[in-house]
C-alpha cells in the first residue's frame, strides 16, 4: 500500500515536469515563430539546441555587421567630401570632419545632438533639407555659404564665404543625409579665367579698332578683285570688334550691374514695338510676322536701352530661325495681385533648341546653329557670336529678373521666358 502515494507522487511530478517541458517548447515555437515567418521543422523539433545554435550564428552576424558599420563610419570620417545626417525634428546627429571644415563647426563634438539651425546659419541648406524630407527624393543645389560669427560655430581664421553644392538622399523615419563639396575652386578658377579674358579683350580693342579704320581706308581706295578682299577683311574685322564689345560688356553687366544699368520710366510694349520696327527689314526678308497677346499699355522703371538690347537679341534670333512666312509670338503677362513682375515669353516655330544644348544656351560662346538649322536655310551671313543669350541672361539678371529656354510643346520652336520687376527694388531707389 505504502507503493502507491509514491506512484502517484512521481506520477504527479511527471506530469508538471511534461506540462513545463511542453510549456518551454511552446514559448520557445511562439518565439521563433515572432522572428522569423517560417521556422524549419529543426527548430520546432527541437528547439532549445537549434536556438542555441541561432543565437551563436546571430551573435557572428551581428559581430559582422557592427566591424562592416565601424569601416563605413571611418570611411564617412576620413571622405574627402562633407556628410551630414539630420533626424526628423533637423538635429544634427552626424557630422563628418570635412563638413565641420566647410561649415566652420569647429567647437561642435561628435556625439553632441543639437538643432541644426543653432549650429548653422543657412537658409539655403534648411531649404534643401526640407524639400528632400517633403518629396522624398534626392535633391541638389549650389549656394553661396557665409558662416556664422557665432562662438559656437566661429572658425580659426577670418570666416570667408565659400560656394558650396549640396546633394541630398531622404533615409529612414524622416532622416536627411547631405553630402557637401567646396565648389569655391573652381569659382576661383573661373573669375581668373573670366580676368584673363577681358583682359585680353581689353588689349584687343585698341590694334582690331586700327585696323578697322586701315581697312575702311583701303575699301574707298580699292577697285576690282581688292576691293572685295578688303570688304571680306573689313567684315571679318568688325566681326571680331563685335565679339570683343560684347564680350567687355558682359563683362561689366557681371562685375558691376548697378553702375551700368541706367533707369527711368517707360512703356514696355512701346519698347516692344520699337524693336520689332527695328528689326521689320529683316522679317520681310523672310515674311515673318508678329502675333502680339498682351496689354496695350505696362509703365515700368528699368533700363529701357538694356531691354531693347533684350528684344532685340531675341527677335533677331526668333526670325533668323523662324520658318518663311510663319509667325514670332510675344505674350507679355501683367503682374499678378501678390506680384510685382511681368512676364515675357517670346515663342519662334523653328526646330527648337537641341535638348542636350538646353542647360548651356546661356554660357558664353555657345552656338547652336547645328541644333537650330533647317535644311536650305542660309544663317552662315548672320552667325552671332555666341555671347546674345548670355548678354540677355546677364541683363535681365541685373534688373533682380529671371529667364528660362525651352522648347515649345505646340510650336515645337524656341521658348524663351523672363521674368522682370516694374519697379526699382528698395536698396535701388536712390541709383
Amino acid at each position: 500500500m505504502i507503493w502507491i502515494p509514491i506512484i502517484i507522487g512521481c506520477g504527479t511530478a511527471g506530469i508538471i515536469c511534461f506540462t513545463w517541458q511542453q510549456r518551454q517548447k511552446q514559448q520557445v515555437r511562439q518565439m521563433l515563430y515572432s522572428y522569423g515567418e517560417h521556422p524549419s521543422d529543426e527548430l520546432l523539433f527541437a528547439p532549445l539546441s537549434s536556438l542555441r545554435r541561432e543565437l551563436k550564428s546571430l551573435y557572428e552576424e551581428k559581430q559582422e555587421l557592427q566591424a562592416e558599420l565601424d569601416q563605413w563610419y571611418r570611411v564617412i570620417e576620413n571622405a574627402p567630401f562633407g556628410y551630414l545626417r539630420v533626424d526628423m525634428d533637423n538635429q544634427l546627429i552626424l557630422c563628418n570632419p570635412k563638413a565641420r571644415q566647410l561649415l566652420c563647426l569647429n567647437r561642435w563634438q561628435p556625439g553632441q545632438i543639437r538643432l541644426l539651425l543653432e549650429l548653422v546659419r543657412s537658409y539655403e541648406l534648411d531649404q534643401l533639407i526640407e524639400t528632400t524630407r517633403s518629396a522624398r527624393t534626392a535633391q541638389s543645389q549650389e549656394w553661396e555659404f557665409f558662416p556664422s560669427h557665432d562662438a559656437q560655430t566661429r572658425a580659426e581664421g577670418p570666416n570667408q564665404p565659400i560656394h558650396l553644392r549640396g546633394s541630398t538622399i531622404p533615409l529612414s523615419r524622416g532622416d536627411v543625409a547631405v553630402f557637401l563639396e567646396n565648389q569655391e575652386p573652381i569659382h576661383i578658377l573661373k573669375r581668373s579665367q573670366e580676368k584673363l579674358l577681358s583682359d585680353l579683350t581689353h588689349e584687343l580693342r585698341t590694334p582690331l579698332t586700327a585696323m578697322r579704320l586701315l581697312a575702311e581706308t583701303l575699301e574707298q581706295r580699292l577697285t576690282g578683285l581688292e576691293l572685295k578682299w578688303a570688304g571680306q577683311i573689313l567684315k571679318e574685322i568688325n566681326r571680331l570688334f563685335y565679339l570683343v564689345q560684347d564680350w567687355l560688356e558682359l563683362s561689366r553687366l557681371e562685375s558691376h550691374p548697378h553702375q551700368v544699368l541706367s533707369y527711368q520710366t517707360f512703356d514696355l510694349v512701346q519698347l516692344i514695338n520699337d524693336a520689332w520696327e527695328t528689326l521689320t527689314p529683316l522679317a520681310q526678308q523672310k515674311q515673318v510676322t508678329r502675333q502680339y497677346q498682351g496689354p496695350d499699355t505696362l509703365k515700368m522703371t528699368a533700363d529701357g536701352d538694356r531691354l531693347t538690347q533684350v528684344f532685340l537679341n531675341l527677335f533677331d534670333n526668333g526670325i533668323k530661325y523662324n520658318p518663311v512666312g510663319e509667325a514670332i509670338f510675344v505674350t507679355v503677362s501683367p503682374p499678378e495681385v501678390d506680384s510685382d513682375f511681368v512676364t515675357v515669353e517670346v515663342i519662334d516655330q523653328g526646330v527648337g533648341f537641341d535638348p542636350e544644348d538646353l542647360p548651356f544656351v546661356f554660357e558664353r560662346l555657345y552656338r547652336g546653329d547645328q541644333a537650330r538649322t533647317r535644311p536650305g536655310d542660309n544663317t552662315d551671313l548672320r552667325q552671332g557670336s555666341g555671347l546674345g543669350l548670355a548678354i540677355v541672361q546677364q541683363i535681365i539678371t541685373a534688373h533682380g529678373g529671371s529667364i528660362t529656354a525651352r522648347n515649345h510643346p505646340k510650336y515645337r520652336g524656341a521658348w524663351l521666358t523672363f521674368t522682370l520687376p516694374l519697379q526699382l527694388p528698395n536698396e535701388d531707389l536712390d541709383i
